[in-house]
């Protein structure tokens, strides 16, 4: 995997997450909105090699791949999604984690569908996150693109995860 990745949302779990794909040697960079998530992430991830960007926009400039960890929520989904679309170069995957939401349906919200993707923690006990899991479950949309796919699946391999692939479970039966 090469290129840029970066985290929106410097939470517990985005914070996991972007330390994980600095350790596993990625070009890492984290973005979030509230003043007390960017001051724990700089303490907790100080010389970890996550750099940290003060807008969004700063933070997805270069970014091949964008994972959010925005409340897993329809709202939140489209507003970033919609809000990624807008501010990310045409190249880059977006790629949400998310235990409800169709990727069909988000992607579908976007100017690039075929570069969009979900991903699930698998056999993860209650709130264990993609940033701890051994293992995860890819989920493509019936646009989603086998390059697309091939990356991400190399960026989860990367981090010394199992990774499958799915169709999204909501896409709808005839495009399958």
């Amino acid at each position: 995997m090469t290129g840029q990745i970066t985290v929106i949302g410097a939470g517990e779990r985005g914070r996991r997450l972007a330390k994980r794909a600095a350790e596993a040697g990625l070009n890492v960079v984290l973005e979030d909105v509230f003043p007390a998530n960017r001051r724990a992430a700089e303490a907790e991830l100080a010389g970890s090699g996550v750099e940290l960007a003060s807008t969004m926009e700063e933070a997805v400039r270069e970014a091949a791949l964008v994972v959010d960890f925005v409340p897993d929520e329809l709202e939140s989904k489209l507003e970033i999604f919609c809000l990624l679309d807008r501010m990310a170069p045409p190249r880059t995957i977006l790629c949400t984690p998310s235990e409800k939401m169709s990727i069909t349906d988000l992607a579908s919200c976007t100017y690039r569908a075929d570069r969009c993707v979900a991903v699930r923690a698998v056999g993860a006990a209650k709130g264990l996150d993609v940033g701890e899991a051994k293992s995860v479950r890819v989920l493509r949309g019936p646009a989603t693109s086998d390059a697309t796919v091939a990356t991400v699946m190399e960026f989860w391999r990367r981090l010394g995860m199992d990774a499958t692939v799915e169709m999204d479970a909501e896409a709808p039966k005839l495009v399958r």
